[in-house]
């Protein structure tokens, strides 16, 4: 293994990946991961080169939380990405949190949800556990706020079974629906009317359920699911935030959908105040989406690059996580470039994906900080450190800012202001540029160029992808702006429909015998997706430990695991 800290090695590491890659008898022999760590100019500048190389096997940490979130809502809506800006939390009805846990997961968004409350707002939480943070919020801003119990954030719990998400939506629709026949004023039908498409479907596979069989699944009292169906009645402006809570099922598309359906009775899309608010972990992984960073790329993304680029792009689609792991444990794939993240430990099936990195004939590491995966390599492995994004970037032309995209579709620049922990780091954008020019001999592409100022890099991303007019100007503008989002502008013509659409889903198939318990792994306090920064979990009073098991008192003295007193 060869880590590189010095200037003079960074060229003998560029040669070595650029040789490595050069000897594959087919550029889908290679493996082109990305974490959500990674700017918008560094994934651009990423995915072209990997795309000049010839494949499209880039996978990124999206296919293990985010792709059903994406596949759910471009199916129904026309676009992968949440609905909602910040600012509609302050004119929401009522904000349904399902499957997410910001306290510890997304802390700032407790500050959004105050907002709806102070503003009027109601807040009902869906989870399986009862969480400390969603029950009551003390800003740790304010220092007259520390003293007391802090404000009450949810107005109505519902402690759902793990995974009976899909089945207490659907009890939700048919009360919703048996009121609209009754009573009427529960269906937005104006909006349903002119905007949606698949009502009718939608009516008549929801009759083939019924709430008694419904709701085992869902580990709730017909009360309490008639308390919240009755909220939801009488609130026109709904937000719906979900977190890994529904994504990360073999349902969560099902998961997905079912709220849209939820969102589209109510005419809750497209207006002030109401939408779609899939939460999003990492600091720029929609941003990576947005610059191309996909296996499955569109057909007019990949126009626009060859029209400003001047090459065929690849147009079958490359790789997604898990494919990719079988690819290199099958050794159908023998070079692994990773940009940032812990592969091995953000991976399902440890053993199996490290059999699969030790088949790799390279398997090369662009990293901020050591972790699990440099550990386990191919026969060669590469570590290169590069500039963290709270540390300055000076280059050419002088100092240089990135810019990352949010989880409300806002890009916004990022600027270091620490001294580099080395002055032989190199930034993310530079080291795939030495990839690049040590790997595409006869390329026309002025790689050096694009480091000299990183401005040029967004001419680039301005010239192919819409969204991104007069770039280097706005995003000098403080807080950034908005990308545009056809979903809150209440236009759905991106749908193979024209129209939004609702859908047929299904709830969990999964039954368990007697004494079969469903366990779902849940992050910790001081955790940032797989770095751990402390022992303690001070919201849930466990203290030195992160290893625990938590389990419902009736089920340990069911199964005599140990006695409750």
């Amino acid at each position: 293994m060869l880590l590189i800290t010095k200037k003079f090695q960074w060229k003998e590491a560029f040669y070595i990946t650029g040789n490595e890659l050069n000897k594959l008898k087919n550029p889908n022999e290679a493996i082109f991961y990305t974490s959500g760590r990674t700017s918008n100019e560094a994934a651009f500048l990423y995915q072209l080169f990997v795309r000049k190389f010839g494949t499209n096997n880039l996978p990124d940490c999206s296919n293990m939380c985010r792709e059903s979130s994406g596949s759910g809502l471009s199916e129904t809506l026309g676009i992968g990405k949440g609905s909602v800006t910040l600012d509609d939390f302050s004119h929401s009805d009522l904000v349904i949190v399902i499957g997410q846990n910001p306290g510890t997961n997304h802390p700032r968004m407790l500050s959004a949800l105050q907002n709806t409350k102070q503003n009027g707002g109601k807040i009902i939480t869906i989870n399986p556990l009862p969480e400390v943070g969603l029950m009551n919020y003390v800003d740790p801003q304010n220092p007259l706020k520390w003293f007391g119990s802090g404000d009450k954030l949810t107005d109505l719990f519902l402690q759902v079974k793990i995974n009976g998400d899909v089945a207490l939506l659907k009890i939700i629709l048919k009360l919703m629906k048996t009121q609209e026949e009754e009573k009427g004023g529960v269906f937005n039908h104006q909006f349903i009317k002119e905007k949606t498409h698949g009502l009718d479907d939608f009516l008549t596979d929801l009759e083939a359920y019924t709430i008694e069989e419904l709701l085992p699944q869902t580990g709730l009292s017909l009360e309490i699911i008639k308390e919240a169906t009755e909220i939801i009645i009488n609130n026109d402006k709904i937000i719906i935030c979900w977190a890994m809570g529904l994504t990360q099922h073999k349902n969560g598309v099902d998961n997905i959908r079912e709220v849209v359906n939820l969102l589209l009775l109510k005419g809750s899309i497209g207006k002030k105040g109401a939408g779609t608010c899939p939460v999003r972990g990492h600091s720029n992984v929609q941003g990576d989406r947005t610059m191309g960073i996909w296996e499955k790329p569109k057909p007019s993304f990949l126009d626009g690059l060859e029209k400003e680029f001047k090459f065929k792009a690849p147009r079958k689609n490359g790789y997604d996580v898990i494919s990719a792991i079988e690819a290199m444990y099958q050794k159908k794939a023998s070079v692994f470039v990773g940009m940032g993240g812990n592969f091995i430990s953000a991976t399902p099936d440890t053993e199996y994906t490290a059999e699969a990195l030790r088949n790799c004939d390279l398997t090369v590491q662009i990293s901020t900080k050591l972790n699990r995966s440099h550990l386990i390599h191919g026969k060669k492995a590469l570590i290169l450190p590069c500039l963290g994004r709270s540390e300055k970037d000076i280059q050419e032309s002088g100092a240089q800012f990135i810019t990352v995209e949010n989880s409300m579709g806002v890009v916004h620049q990022s600027n270091g202001h620490l001294k580099p922990s080395s002055k032989h780091l190199l930034s993310e954008p530079a080291i795939v540029a030495g990839i690049a020019k040590a790997t595409l001999k006869n390329t026309k592409i002025d790689w050096s160029l694009f480091i000299t100022n990183y401005d040029f890099i967004r001419n680039k991303i301005e010239a192919t992808i819409p969204g991104f007019e007069n770039y280097n100007e706005k995003v000098r503008i403080k807080g950034g702006f908005y990308l545009p989002n056809n979903a809150r502008n209440n236009d759905y013509t991106p749908t193979l429909t024209g129209k939004a659409n609702f859908s047929k889903n299904l709830p969990s198939d999964i039954i368990l015998d007697n004494n079969q318990f469903m366990m779902m792994t849940i992050r910790t306090h001081d955790q940032y997706n797989t770095t751990i920064y402390g022992l303690d979990d001070r919201y849930r009073g466990v203290l030195n430990e992160r290893r625990v098991i938590f389990m419902n008192p009736e089920d340990i003295e069911k199964t005599r695991i140990i006695k409750i007193r």
